[in-house]
């Protein structure tokens, strides 16, 4: 019934009325207890599964590709955000309510170039900035934020800040290789752009994988 709900976005009562039909009927209150405690259970595992991103070794879609290599051969991931609909009661949706007009939380994630989380930081207001909530958990020591060592860096997007560890691509300078095909600019800024924005496309895939396997999110 847990993957059900989670696959399908099915709530628990609709679950619940479905699985009555069948000889496994439960009450709501059931279902709900039930659900909770595999979510507990779930978020103890979750260290088992996602582990730091590995700072030794330059991943392999970077030394195959003249793309990326030798210009991206420190990169160690991908740091992006994403909001998650989420039921808010009605005196905390305004903080709650993102710049799309739904209630979300904000989730911080590090993806390595195997489209594998390395890193998730969850339950940040749907309003807040991408780089606040990462500038939260590099400053909070109970969210052990994996700091890259001083030759290391993770890929961000524009919305971050461009310093040590953190490799953002170039303001005001085309990202998309449809836009490089305009004429004027800086060719040189927007080919480091375009490779820059398909290199980090792995977290956004991730993102898109892991919403289209599990419908709730």
């Amino acid at each position: 019934m847990f993957l059900i709900i989670v696959r399908h976005c099915d709530s628990i009562r609709r679950s619940d009325y479905e699985w009555s039909q069948s000889e496994w009927s439960h009450s709501t209150e059931t279902v709900s207890r039930h659900f909770n405690n595999i979510c507990s259970h779930l978020v103890r595992l979750a260290p088992q599964f996602i582990g730091p991103p590995d700072f030794d070794n330059i991943p392999p879609v970077i030394t195959n590709n003249p793309n990326y290599f030798p210009y991206f051969q420190d990169c160690i991931g991908a740091i992006d955000g994403t909001h998650i609909p989420c039921i808010i009661v009605a005196n905390l949706q305004v903080a709650y309510r993102n710049r799309k007009g739904f209630t979300s939380q904000n989730v911080l994630a590090i993806v390595d170039f195997d489209m594998k989380f390395t890193y998730i930081v969850a339950g940040w207001e749907g309003s807040v900035h991408d780089a606040r909530v990462l500038r939260d958990a590099m400053s909070d020591p109970n969210f052990s934020f994996p700091k890259p060592p001083r030759d290391k860096y993770f890929l961000v997007d524009s919305g971050y800040v461009n310093r040590r560890g953190f490799f953002a691509p170039y303001r005001g300078t085309n990202y998309h290789l449809r836009d490089r095909r305009k004429v004027g600019g800086d060719r040189k800024k927007e080919l480091f752009n375009y490779r820059h924005a398909s290199l980090r496309n792995a977290v956004e895939r991730t993102f898109r994988i892991w919403k289209s396997r599990f419908r709730i999110l």
